[in-house]
């Protein structure tokens, strides 16, 4: 294992709490400029209904900015969730190629989330699946609420597995098995995943991401485990943003710049250019008007503050 995929979810995942609203030309400029920094798989969106995720209502006009060769996107896939049939339906008006179902592994969380019960979301997919795929389009699904959930407390391994298990028997592309709220350390990690990724060896281990949130300060020791058990694709949010409207608590994603420069610090390689991606993460901080978590970009700009003054500084007289 050399190289890593770092699945970017900014666009979607990271904006999608936000109360102030994000204008579709923030939106695009962040999107842009995260192909620009090296992300070559992002999640830019949902068809989701505009009075259930506001930040979302746009997903559609932005994947009309971001078609064609002068769009931006280049050789990066843009991946945007689709929640249901009319979500379905209006993916394929827009151009999407590439999508996310989701679901969890407790009622509780899928019920607030998506207005179903997980075995009712699993049968909906069932038949939605088959159909996207008709469509000519990559199906990715996500399994929320994988280690604990607001609603209903600790997950049981075997219960996130059973759900993990049903979406692969389906071939999608990959499941993205999701520390929603934060609550997972290296342990619940071993506990789920390794079990997980016996069952996937060989290649079908590229069908495993994980999805850590940083809220008690453990998604980048939770991504290190994971990828100890042969994880190779892990989703971070640039500056670390993020969190989400239905798990009450949670705070923001994995740091993408923090979880790059791990992984360059040990050979890895991602295909990012970390000062760019901080550069990027500052700017859209400033047009957000809100701090980032992200302990790197925190450590990165207090050093570019510490040169530029010293650089401004006027110089000593001569003895």
């Amino acid at each position: 294992m050399s190289r890593i995929t770092i699945f970017e979810v900014g666009p979607r995942d990271g904006l999608q709490n936000e109360k102030q609203p994000v204008s579709l030309e923030d939106k695009l400029w962040f999107t842009r400029g995260l192909v620009q920094a090296g992300a070559r798989e992002l999640e830019i969106g949902a068809f989701v209904r505009a009075e259930r995720v506001p930040q979302m209502a746009d997903t559609d006009a932005l994947y009309a900015a971001l078609a064609g060769k002068t769009g931006g996107l280049g050789k990066a896939r843009a991946w945007a969730l689709v929640p249901n049939e009319k979500g379905l339906e209006r993916a394929a008006a827009a151009g999407a190629r590439n999508i996310a179902v989701f679901t969890a592994a407790t009622d509780g969380f899928a019920n607030a989330n998506i207005g179903m019960t997980v075995r009712e979301s699993l049968a909906l997919y069932k038949t939605l699946i088959p159909q996207a795929r008709k469509l000519g389009m990559r199906v990715r699904g996500y399994v929320s609420t994988a280690f604990g959930c607001p609603y209903e407390g600790k997950v049981a391994p075997a219960k996130a597995l059973k759900v993990i298990d049903q979406l692969l028997k389906w071939d999608v592309e990959q499941v993205s098995v999701g520390d929603t709220i934060g609550v997972a350390t290296p342990g619940d990690v071993t506990k789920l995943m390794g079990p997980l990724m016996k069952r996937v060896r060989g290649k079908a281990a590229l069908k495993v991401a994980g999805h850590f949130h940083d809220t008690r300060g453990t998604a980048l020791a939770n991504a290190l485990q994971a990828l100890e058990l042969g994880v190779t694709t892990l989703d971070s949010s640039a500056g670390g943003l993020g969190g989400c409207p239905y798990a009450p608590g949670a705070t923001g994603n994995l740091a993408t710049e923090d979880l790059v420069y791990l992984l360059h610090g040990m050979g890895l390689k991602t295909g990012f250019d970390l000062d760019a991606l901080s550069t990027l993460s500052v700017e859209m901080s400033r047009r957000m008007n809100r701090a980032l978590t992200s302990r790197y970009v925190a450590a990165w700009a207090a050093g570019r503050a510490r040169a530029a003054a010293a650089k401004s500084a006027p110089k000593g007289s001569a003895p």
